[in-house]
This record gives C-alpha cells, sequence and structure tokens, in this order.
C-alpha cells in the first residue's frame, strides 16, 4: 500500500510538470524580456489593497526556523526601518508599491498614504495532511479554510516546505498571486521552495542558472539560499497582490496573462542587470552575503526590481 500511494504521488507529480512546462512556453516567461521590453502598467477599474493588510501564514510541511525568521522579519521590515538607518531600506522599496494607490481614480495629488502589511495569523502543518503535491483546486481552498476559518479580512499565504510541490510553480513562477474559484473568489499567494524545486530558477541569483549562463553567482544574505530566494519570490507576489487582488487592478497586459509590477522586472537587482546577470548589488563585508537592502533588526535583504510609476521604468533599491 505505501509503494502504491508513493507511486501515485510521484506520478501525480510527474503529471504536473509535465503540464506546467507545456503552459509555462507559451506564458510571460518565454514570450516577455524584462531587459528590452516596455511595460505599460494600466489600471482596469479594479481595487487594490490599501490601508491595513492582514496576513494569515500557513507553514505546510517542515519549513525550518530560517525560513520563517526570514520571511517574517522582511514582512516587519517593511514598515519599520533599521535603528542603524543605512541605506537603502526596505521601506523605500515599499513605497514605490504604496505609489500606485496615485494611478487609482479620484487619487489626490499628494504623498500616498502607507499601507501596512502585519501577520495576524500563523499556523504550522507539519503533518503533510493532504499530501506533498498541492495543487489549486483540490488542495488550496481546503488549506485556505483551514487557516483562515471563512475571515474574508486577511490575505492567506501557504508556504511550502522543501518536500512539497505546489502546482503552478516552477517553470516561470517561483511564487504566485491568485484568486480562489468560489463563487465568492478571494486572493492568495502561495511561496515555493527553491531547495529542491527548481533550484536554477526559484534559488537564482543564489545557485548558477541554466547551463550557457555567464553571470555571478551570489551569496545569500542570511546565509540559507531557500529562506533568501523566497523572500524575493513572495516580495513579488505580495506586490502583484497588493496592486492587483482581484485581477482587475493595475497590471501589464502580455498576451493573456497580467504582469504586475513585480513580474515585469523578473531578474533585476541592480544596476547593469542582464540575462544571467542579477546586476551591481552591495556585498556585506563580515560575511559576504549579498544585498540591496537593510531591514529591521539589521537584517539584509536582496529584494526583485519593481516597475515604478514616476519613472514608468524597472527600479532597484
Amino acid at each position: 500500500m505505501g509503494s502504491s500511494s508513493s507511486l501515485s504521488t510521484r506520478l501525480l507529480a510527474l503529471a504536473l510538470s509535465v503540464s506546467l512546462l507545456f503552459t509555462s512556453s507559451s506564458g510571460h516567461g518565454h514570450s516577455w524580456d524584462p531587459y528590452t521590453d516596455k511595460a505599460k502598467m494600466i489600471h482596469h477599474d479594479g481595487p487594490m489593497l490599501t490601508g491595513n493588510v492582514k496576513l494569515a501564514l500557513m507553514w505546510y510541511g517542515d519549513c525550518g526556523k530560517d525560513i520563517k525568521n526570514t520571511m517574517r522579519n522582511f514582512i516587519k521590515s517593511l514598515e519599520l526601518p533599521g535603528k542603524d538607518h543605512l541605506q537603502p531600506q526596505v521601506t523605500r522599496w515599499w513605497k514605490v508599491v504604496e505609489s500606485y494607490q496615485a494611478m487609482m481614480p479620484g487619487a489626490k495629488p499628494r504623498k500616498s498614504p502607507k499601507i501596512k502589511v502585519e501577520v495576524v495569523k500563523q499556523l504550522t502543518n507539519k503533518s503533510y495532511k493532504h499530501g506533498k503535491v498541492l495543487t489549486l483546486q483540490a488542495h488550496i481552498p481546503i488549506l485556505i479554510e483551514e487557516l483562515t476559518k471563512g475571515d474574508t479580512n486577511v490575505l492567506p499565504v501557504i508556504v511550502a516546505a522543501r518536500d512539497v510541490s505546489i502546482q503552478g510553480l516552477c517553470n516561470g513562477k517561483c511564487a504566485d498571486h491568485l484568486l480562489t474559484e468560489d463563487p465568492k473568489p478571494r486572493p492568495y499567494i502561495i511561496v515555493g521552495n527553491p531547495e529542491t524545486e527548481c533550484p536554477e530558477e526559484c534559488g537564482w541569483p543564489f545557485v548558477p542558472a541554466k547551463p550557457g549562463s555567464k553571470g555571478p553567482v551570489l551569496k545569500p544574505p542570511s546565509g540559507n539560499m531557500a529562506a533568501d530566494a523566497m523572500v524575493i519570490a513572495f516580495a513579488s507576489a505580495l506586490a502583484d497582490a497588493v496592486t492587483n487582488p482581484m485581477e482587475n487592478g493595475i497590471y501589464h497586459e502580455n498576451s493573456a496573462t497580467p504582469m504586475g509590477p513585480a513580474a515585469v522586472c523578473k531578474g533585476i537587482f541592480g544596476p547593469g542587470a542582464a540575462p544571467g546577470n542579477p546586476g551591481k548589488v552591495q556585498t556585506d563585508p563580515k560575511t559576504g552575503g549579498n544585498f540591496n537592502a537593510h531591514g529591521n533588526n539589521s537584517k539584509r535583504f536582496l529584494l526583485p526590481a519593481i516597475w515604478n510609476p514616476a519613472t514608468k521604468a524597472c527600479w532597484t533599491l
């Protein structure tokens, strides 16, 4: 019985991989070049997430302390600058996301209001109750219900352990913002773990990119590749979720796939970025870790470029 169940799991994972590979080949991962193409962010009459954005985090599987602490420190750093006042700060990156509010109808020509992001609930599931291959239709809605208990005032975030696969991730996306298919759709975020799932794509730039790339391999600022790569992926998905929560907000139209402020700038982390080269970033003289943003509690992060409404171009710290 055990081997049969294990075989079924492996076959399901293989089927998902083949399906996702086919889907990705026709999606924005292959048709959009962030280094040469010019994005045009447009408001499509839908809402943004403003005011207080309350996150409910589910750690699915054994995610470990490093991943949990690094992601939670990043979330705190969106609002709380480091006491040492070193520049640039994560708060500056978040202000660009907040500035999207000026694109909304009726927005006043002044400084955009703050958008406070905070974790209000956490749930750990180390028992792999729903298996190690999670599908968007069969498993994610159940996890969201277990996490939120029907509370629609929170934004669910499902974070995977190293031995968990989530449908839709890898082959172009390392985290994603999506909507449930319920009669009353709600936004949520899924975050994959690149330690064993597509490390070349989702662990980059902390692991070598696909064969043929000549760019440098960076050292993770926290010392944990998976944790820092997951911050990059989560930051991208969070920016996209805030600006386009119901998939009718602010985004760039590319083929059939809406692209948010981070998606259109994928792979850019500093000046001089090119395919396989993340660009110029800072180096911690003590640890050798590479970063471009200082955060709360003396933490450092590598954050992705995002499209800046003020300059109408990809922007990095």
